[in-house]
């Protein structure tokens, strides 16, 4: 079932939906197990399941230090089929420009249509750790507008290297991002939200947001994406802050603010336990009022962890 159907079919009830990331290798999927589970209670019509792009490992050949390339955490596509099995929920994998060729995403594609995946979020993906900026993967994709448009053209039948006229086509339902604080490489929020636009023109279905701490910010992001014409439904994405470390870090690594009461909180904490306590208020109140504004889902960032998002979800659903 596509993440736009589920939508409609709560008939403005908010739902609930997260966010998980793969074990990384040599890892049991039975941890990722243990966070899924107190997280059913609360009814995801959907689950999604990030993708990481390759890294570069430093190996040591008898004192010579060898680069290699790695993924340190594969797997999207099994985990998805796992979870789809084990809990009768549907998935939406992370389908990335960097790292991948323009055959390899299609390969992917087709995998998701064997298996019944409907959803797939058409992402750029994040520069490598080496690189200051975004290079796209030779003979892969540049932009996630030309993402959207290759998964767009395969709901046609329209492959890469050839036309095929079937009546069992692909008919993926496309979720893209959004930036309510504007990614960090647009000049301008108005000009992100014409490349937003572009996106949903080719063929994308809905829009996750990236995380925000002023619920302003996503209304006001909101109201300036439908004036644009962009009249898809726009998820907000929600991450609680878990450790001091976070003031620091999320602005730094999402070019994020931080609201000064939510800081000052964070500061008054004695230790990781405490700021976690503040996380969690915090995002409870962002997401009720988020509830009471009727938006379609609260979509909450877990990074492989679900106390925080439990004790959220049991105020809020």
């Amino acid at each position: 079932m596509k993440v736009t159907d589920h939508i409609q079919a709560a008939k403005g009830e908010t739902l609930f939906s997260f966010e998980i990331i793969p074990p990384v290798k040599g890892k049991s999927i039975q941890e990722l197990y243990g966070n899924i589970d107190p997280l059913m209670e609360f009814k995801p019509p959907f689950i999604d399941v990030t993708t990481s792009r390759e890294e570069y490992v430093y190996l040591d050949r008898d004192g010579l230090l060898d680069k290699k390339l790695t993924r340190m955490r594969p797997g999207t596509l099994g985990i998805c089929a796992s979870i789809t099995h084990k809990y009768n929920v549907d998935t939406v994998p992370h389908v990335l420009c960097g790292g991948f060729t323009k055959e390899e995403t299609e390969y992917l594609l087709v995998d998701c249509h064997y298996l019944g995946i409907d959803n797939v979020m058409a992402l750029r993906g994040d520069a490598m750790k080496e690189e200051k900026y975004f290079l796209a993967t030779s003979g892969g994709h540049q932009f996630a507008s030309d993402l959207v448009q290759q998964i767009n053209d395969l709901n046609k039948g329209n492959y890469l290297h050839e036309v095929i006229e079937t009546d069992n086509c692909a008919n993926f339902c496309v979720g893209v991002a959004g930036y309510p604080e504007k990614h960090m490489e647009a000049p301008s929020l108005k000009s992100d939200l014409k490349r937003l636009k572009h996106k949903v023109d080719l063929g994308a279905d809905y829009v996750v947001t990236q995380m925000f701490f002023d619920n302003k910010k996503y209304f006001e992001f909101v109201d300036e994406a439908r004036k644009m014409g962009i009249n898809v439904p726009i998820i907000p994405g929600i991450k609680p802050i878990a450790v001091k470390r976070h003031l620091q870090l999320l602005p730094q690594v999402f070019r994020v603010d931080i609201p000064e009461d939510l800081i000052d909180a964070v500061e008054g904490c004695k230790n990781n336990k405490e700021v976690r306590q503040v996380g969690v208020e915090w995002c409870i109140q962002q997401s009720k009022e988020l509830k009471e504004a009727g938006v379609p889902v609260l979509h909450y960032y877990s990074m492989g962890k679900s106390d925080n998002i439990k004790a959220i979800a049991k105020e809020v659903f």
